[in-house]
This record gives structure tokens, C-alpha cells and sequence, in this order.
């Protein structure tokens, strides 16, 4: 995720513990509120040196003004290193082993150009390792100015540059994408098991359940989206029973009429 500068109006508070999806103890969340508190800090400096440099420029002293925006730049790439250790550290924090499903991953605690950069690769690293679809964490907003979400609406700008369908799920907080291309139609709610294909075949979460796929691939046997291949489709297997069926009920009065062709020649 290559770096990137953020004005000062998006380092806002201290987020502390509204940042973790989980419960966090106070050294996690001290030391993530201190990554940000240092990229606040660098942002103050690189501001204050473009300030003086402008001031500079104004009153003729070329020289002056470009030792002040170098300064500004040096204070600039600070800041975007705090805020990338931040965004990697909060994202180990609330995506670690155990905390959320193989097909879900969780943006709590980022900021909306970091949100978009992590999306875009996981999408990218979730279509060549051949999964259906992702669930996104995006939150509700309840600790953003006035309550509005703001990563949300960057994941939808993601999913439609990327010609991807989505949906907001029960809870508002999440967001289910299909990576395939097609609907966003959610599976059941109970089948929210893992994620992706391993080994050729897919876990239980928008995969396989008694044989049949529930989203992403397999229908009735039949293939939807050129997903999975290979097996015993459920189709042929109905197929066969009825045969057997049908076989059962006829066989005997077939033996008897062959019988009585035999006796009479």
C-alpha cells in the first residue's frame, strides 16, 4: 500500500478502543492512538513550514521559502509513515487470526484513502485465489462527525470502478460483495462458516452445503457462473433414482412377458 499524505481535518481524536472491532487492551489502543498523535504532529509541522514558505516567497526571499518546503516535505513523509504503521497496526489488531471469517475482512480504524488501498488488494488477492465473494467491515459511523459513515461510500466507489455488485447486509455495518461479477444475493444467514476455495473445494460460507451450492458456482447441478467443476452433480444423481425407481416397478412384468416368449417358442 503505497503512502499517502491526508489533510489535517481527516486526523482527528483520539480513537482509542472505537477503532478495535474487538475488546482491545489499553496497551493496543495506546499505542495505536500514539501513531496517529505523532502523524497529527508531523501534519502541524509540515502545515507550519508551507505557511512560512508561502510568507517567504511573498516577500522575496526565494532561497528561504525552498528550504521551508523541503522542511515541509520531510515533515509530510513522516506523517505518512506514522499513519501507515498505524493503519497496518489496527489492521493486524482487528484482523487477526480468529476474529474475523477467511471471507471477511474489517476496515475499523482506518482512514478512508487507507481503506481503499487494503480493499483493492484483498479483492484482487481474494479473485486470483478463487473466491466468490467478501464481507466488508466497514462500521456504522456512530464515532464519525454527525454519524456518517464514511468508509462505506468509498467501498461502493471501489465495487462499481471495478464493475463488482454489493449489498449492505442486516447489519448496516457490513457490506457482502460478490467478486464473481453477478448479484449480490446474500446466502442464508446460518451458513456464514469461511470463505473462498481450498483444495478444489469451497467451504461451507457461500459454497457448499449437502452437496449443493448456495451461492457463486453450483445450482441444482447445474453450473452457474463456470466456478467449480468436477464431481457428482446433484442433478445426475436425482436422475438415477428415478431410473431405479422406474426399474423396480417395471422389471418384474418385463421378466414375465420374456418368460412367456420363451415358452412359446
Amino acid at each position: 500500500m503505497a503512502p499517502h499524505s491526508y489533510p489535517m481535518k481527516q486526523l482527528g481524536p483520539q480513537l482509542g478502543g472505537k477503532a478495535f472491532n474487538h475488546s482491545s487492551n489499553n496497551d493496543s489502543e495506546a499505542e495505536y492512538d500514539r501513531l496517529r498523535d505523532l502523524a497529527r504532529q508531523e501534519a502541524a509541522k509540515r502545515g507550519s513550514c508551507f505557511d512560512k514558505a508561502h510568507q517567504a516567497y511573498e516577500r522575496g526571499d526565494g532561497a528561504a521559502a525552498h528550504e521551508l518546503s523541503e522542511e515541509g516535505k520531510q515533515h509530510a513523509a513522516k506523517m505518512d509513515q506514522y499513519n501507515k504503521q498505524a493503519s497496518d497496526f489496527i489492521f493486524r489488531e482487528n484482523n487477526a487470526p480468529g476474529r474475523v471469517a477467511d471471507d471477511t475482512i474489517d476496515l475499523h480504524g482506518q482512514f478512508v484513502q487507507e481503506a481503499e488501498d487494503i480493499l483493492e488488494q484483498r479483492i484482487k488477492y481474494a479473485q486470483q485465489n478463487g473466491q466468490t465473494h467478501l464481507h466488508v467491515i466497514v462500521g456504522k459511523g456512530n464515532h464519525s462527525v454527525n454519524h456518517i459513515q464514511k468508509i462505506k461510500p468509498r467501498v461502493e466507489q471501489v465495487c462499481q470502478e471495478l464493475g463488482l455488485q454489493y449489498t449492505t447486509e442486516e447489519n448496516a455495518g457490513r457490506m457482502y460483495i460478490n467478486l464473481q461479477g453477478g448479484a449480490a444475493v446474500m446466502p442464508p444467514s446460518n451458513n456464514h462458516g469461511g470463505g473462498g476455495y481450498q483444495g478444489g473445494q469451497q467451504q461451507q460460507h457461500g459454497g457448499y452445503q449437502g452437496g449443493q451450492q448456495q451461492h457463486g458456482g453450483y445450482q441444482g447441478g447445474q453450473q452457474q457462473h463456470g466456478g467449480y467443476q468436477g464431481g457428482q452433480q446433484q442433478q445426475g444423481g436425482n436422475d438415477n433414482e428415478e431410473l431405479e425407481k422406474l426399474a423396480r416397478k417395471f422389471l418384474p412384468k418385463i421378466i414375465r412377458k420374456l418368460e412367456g416368449c420363451c415358452v412359446v417358442m
